[in-house]
């Protein structure tokens, strides 16, 4: 491994994934990105949100989305990997979750990416679609997934 991409969310599941993929990296003196995509849904619900708020000319843009999601993945990457001796550049997206982190890892150049998975029947994954999955049979290199 050489430059590892950890998919960053909300889950304790993902803080946990995020440390084990800091140690991983700090043991072979591997690269580290932390990467937090912000869908298109949620950014448009916070706009909506925001927009909604009477007597106050609030917008929500697409830079502040992207800013968020880079912020947030700096504090989980603060928060869980103090006192993990390696180096990580935080990443922000906006977007689909499967097609950025698909992009952010060939940009990149990572060679391994972390995952916090869904547990999902094969049913379940065929009528919603999984990301994790779709990262597994598209991403040309290992791909750690963590269910909780």
């Amino acid at each position: 491994m050489d430059h590892a991409l950890a998919v960053v969310d909300a889950t304790e599941t993902a803080k946990e994934l995020v440390r084990e993929a800091g140690e991983l990296a700090a043991g072979v003196d591997a690269e580290l990105t932390l990467l937090h995509v912000t869908t298109e849904d949620e950014y448009q619900d916070k706009a909506d949100a925001m927009a909604a708020i009477p007597d106050v000319d609030a917008t929500y843009t697409f830079e502040q989305a992207v800013d968020g999601a880079e912020r947030f993945a700096d504090d989980v990457g603060r928060s869980v990997l103090d006192g993990v001796d390696v180096s990580y550049d935080a990443v922000g997206r906006l977007g689909d979750r499967g097609d950025t982190v698909l992009d952010v890892a060939r940009e990149s150049g990572a060679d391994h990416v972390f995952v916090a998975g869904l547990k999902r029947s094969p049913t379940g994954k065929a009528l919603f679609g999984d990301v994790t999955q779709r990262i597994i049979l598209d991403f040309d290199g290992a791909v750690t997934v963590v269910t909780s």
